[in-house]
């Protein structure tokens, strides 16, 4: 009887060891999660619990465009920050401040215009931006002015084809008013970032 209860205590540990193992994993990957694909769950749960919702939030061209935005300008504002810090240049460094401070004010009005829409959007740069956050801080000198002023300009090159798209597709008036309002905006960083990358492409690494 000794033993009977001795493997019964024992059995109750494991499985009690076990359970507490696997809640810890289970937060464990909530917490490393990437910021795109939480902001994408909690609008599945919205569209879930509200079909009023359900049709503002639903996988539509417009919450894709707010999503996509808000991710290009956590990235923007990151990597301007770094920039400041390593930049090569006072070009480098202005074209990296210019960045931080214009994103930062876009990426207030859209979570407030995606707020107004119950559209959920990232709140932290997403797993992709760490990435080239990491790339990039591995670069010094003219390396690094090159490499930043190159993404600046591919980056500002796809926000801008994102945002004329939303211009003019978005069934959305306060969509197509915000994508419009921050071309010209848009315009001008590209212009700023392809002058810095002709600079650092022409100086010595």
């Amino acid at each position: 009887m000794k033993n009977f209860i001795n493997i019964n205590s024992v059995l109750v540990f494991f499985l009690c060891l076990t359970g507490t193992l696997l809640l810890v994993t289970a937060c464990s990957e909530n917490k490393t999660k990437d910021s795109k694909e939480v902001a994408r769950e909690e609008n599945v749960r919205k569209m879930a619990a509200n079909d009023t919702t359900a049709r503002v939030i639903k996988d539509d061209n417009d919450s894709k465009f707010l999503m996509k935005a808000a991710e290009m300008q956590l990235e923007m504002i990151s990597l301007g920050k770094l920039a400041q810090q390593k930049g090569n240049s006072d070009q480098v460094k202005e074209l990296g401040k210019m960045m931080e401070e214009d994103h930062t004010k876009s990426h207030t009005e859209i979570k407030t215009l995606a707020q107004s829409k119950s559209v959920s959007i990232p709140t932290s740069v997403t797993d992709d931006s760490k990435d080239a956050y990491e790339d990039l801080n591995d670069e010094n000198g003219n390396d690094f002015g090159k490499s930043y002023s190159k993404r600046m300009v591919n980056q500002h090159e796809d926000a801008i084809d994102l945002y004329e798209n939303a211009a003019e597709d978005s069934e959305d008036p306060k969509v197509r008013a915000y994508a419009s309002e921050k071309l010209p905006a848009l315009r001008t960083h590209l212009k700023h970032a392809e002058a810095c990358k002709e600079k650092c492409e022409n100086e010595k690494s």
